[in-house]
């Protein structure tokens, strides 16, 4: 895999959102000792910010495995692409008639083009599944944080 998609701690990426959960963190202690008229609980607040934090984390990862496996994917495409360019190179160098010739080059660009739009469509598939994936981590924690802010309202019209 591509050293540029590591998740390590020499990814900058991974340093801003480090950080970020960091600075999350810090605002979340400072909120939690303030006494705000009309919060229902701080604590379930902070909670959910917590899970809010930790599924656009989720959505980020899933996202950048994708990158990594399209990029991967691609790279493994152009491979073979080469490969079979220097194979058809030499099919083509024969000393067949120019008729013969012709026709292996009409064939082998059919089968060229068939491959290309098989692999272009591979590829967008895996885009596709990535961002199905992330935007479903995404809408599932959205669905859920309406639900508590459902429950906290709930709550405080009781309390």
């Amino acid at each position: 895999m591509p050293s540029d998609f590591n998740m390590g701690r020499d990814n900058p990426f991974a340093q801003a959102m480090s950080q970020a959960k960091t600075a999350a963190e810090d605002f979340g202690k400072m909120f939690a000792d303030m006494k705000l008229p009309g919060l229902p609980d701080s604590e379930a607040l902070l909670a959910a910010h917590r899970r809010n934090f930790e599924a656009f984390s989720a959505a980020n990862r899933i996202a950048m495995e994708g990158a990594q496996a399209v990029a991967k994917r691609h790279m493994e495409i152009m491979q073979q692409t080469m490969t079979e360019l220097t194979e058809t190179m030499r099919a083509l160098a024969s000393t067949e008639a120019p008729q013969a010739k012709a026709a292996k080059q009409a064939e082998l660009l059919k089968a060229a083009y068939e491959r290309a739009v098989a692999n272009t469509r591979e590829l967008g598939d895996l885009i596709q599944r990535s961002n199905g994936e992330a935007l479903g981590t995404l809408n599932k924690r959205f669905t859920e944080a309406m639900d508590e802010v459902k429950s906290l309202m709930d709550k405080a019209k009781l309390g």
